[in-house]
């Protein structure tokens, strides 16, 4: 295995054994497609109902326990706190993986470790009772899950032929989106016992991963050839030039763009419901359930539907196009009606879009990596990023805009809507993949 990106187009997938294969010949089908399928499709739901169950409820409550008149500015502060940590872990896990050699192949320690020292973290959280020692258990959390994360979301490079990736694409996003739906319902349910609600999470996430790499076991790589290690070449392959692969770059800014304004929104769901609609605490919990659930079944059908249509049609840009239009126009809505019922309408157009997305960007992300997936760990790490990113400093500008706009919490709103928008025409640019 190189350590080098080769000349391949980008997106295009060569016909010659890649990396991957030839390494660990791990392509699958039949019966074993079918199980990764669902392996993966467990594992994502698990990890977003953490992240979004532990980020849009737990640590926004135990934050507000501690002190609530600086709730948003204290929130911002525990969620950037991981910032330029988790920039890198998943590229640098992702890099490691690509070289790793071991009984259990390249991506199963990574995806082992990750999750068990992740869990860990999480449950430190619920023993702390000042925000710094909060901030710190979750840079251990943020760091270790995203090194698990994106050797796990490798899998569908590594695994699956080119043309199985959009139902397998589809798989991830409606487990993730799904997971994310459920997670902020059971962290709503769980938010009276904080504690309970952080080792529920950090068990299932050890418990699902552990099970992942026993179910759908690697080849062993202990004899997989690799160059000598050498620390300028391995950083060196960081930087991916969007001259050289336009349509990664324009993958990779798409991508970045939407997550800033989805997650600005999401992030303050909670003081959204209390601040913004007028609900109190037990009212703005129960909301949030009720806006999971409705999400969640608007998602599903979109993201499974979406994922069979793509491979059927072999079209991923227009799926992307129309998802990012769909979620600008969600938005909108809370801001002609800034009512209960208002949210309940966003959040079934949220999910239709956010579902339908999910669902196509992975597989259009898997056909433009450079050399056709040669280095497909550190790569995927690298789009990971786009969205990692957004994920800890779009708290840093919603902060900013509640603060500049007296708390309007409409100022969220009005951004997300722009920054959503304008990733729909990132995916135009793309070539290699229609």
């Amino acid at each position: 295995m190189s350590d080098n990106i080769n000349s391949l187009p980008a997106g295009k997938v060569d016909d010659k054994p890649d990396s991957v294969s030839s390494a660990n010949n791990n392509r699958v089908t039949g019966r074993k497609k079918n199980i990764l399928l669902a392996s993966l499709f467990t594992n994502f739901f698990v990890l977003l109902a953490l992240y979004c169950g532990v980020i849009s409820v737990l640590l926004p409550n135990h934050v507000a326990q501690i002190d609530p008149a600086n709730k948003a500015n204290n929130l911002a502060i525990v969620m950037t706190s991981a910032l330029l940590f988790t920039i890198f872990a998943q590229p640098i896990a992702g890099a490691l993986s690509d070289r790793c050699r071991s009984t259990w192949g390249r991506r199963s320690p990574f995806i082992v470790g990750g999750a068990l020292i992740g869990g860990l973290a999480i449950f430190g959280i619920s023993m702390t009772t000042t925000i710094a020692g909060i901030a710190v258990f979750w840079l251990m959390a943020a760091v270790s899950l995203n090194c698990m994360n994106g050797p796990l979301a490798t899998v569908i490079a590594d695994r699956f032929l080119p043309e199985n990736r959009g139902i397998a694409s589809g798989f991830v996003g409606a487990g993730s989106t799904a997971g994310g739906t459920v997670g902020i319902i059971l962290a709503g349910y769980l938010a009276w016992n904080l504690q309970l609600g952080y080792l529920v999470f950090a068990l299932a996430i050890a418990a699902c991963c552990v099970a992942f790499v026993l179910i759908n076991r690697e080849p062993s790589t202990r004899n997989m050839e690799v160059e000598p290690f050498r620390w300028g070449s391995f950083f060196k392959n960081f930087w991916v030039s969007p001259r050289k692969y336009p349509d990664f770059g324009w993958a990779f800014f798409g991508r970045f763009a939407m997550y800033l304004g989805y997650q600005g929104v999401v992030t303050y769901q909670l003081y959204i419901l209390q601040d913004f609609i007028g609900l109190s605490v037990e009212e703005s919990n129960y909301a949030i359930g009720t806006i999971s659930v409705i999400t969640l079944v608007t998602l599903l059908f979109s993201g499974l539907v979406s994922g069979v249509l793509s491979d059927k049609l072999q079209r991923r840009k227009i799926f992307v196009f129309l998802s990012t239009l769909l979620m600008a126009a969600g938005l909108c809505v809370p801001l002609f009606m800034p009512t209960l019922t208002g949210m309940y309408i966003y959040a079934a157009i949220m999910g239709l879009g956010y579902g339908a997305y999910t669902s196509i960007d992975m597989a259009l992300m898997t056909q433009v990596l450079p050399g056709g997936g040669k280095q497909a760990g550190k790569d995927m790490g690298i789009l990971t990023i786009a969205t990692v990113l957004p994920q800890s400093f779009s708290p840093i500008l919603s902060a900013w805009l509640l603060a500049t706009f007296n708390n309007d919490y409409s100022s969220l709103f009005i951004a997300a809507i722009v920054f959503v928008f304008a990733s729909s025409f990132f995916v135009l640019p793309i070539k290699s993949v229609k």
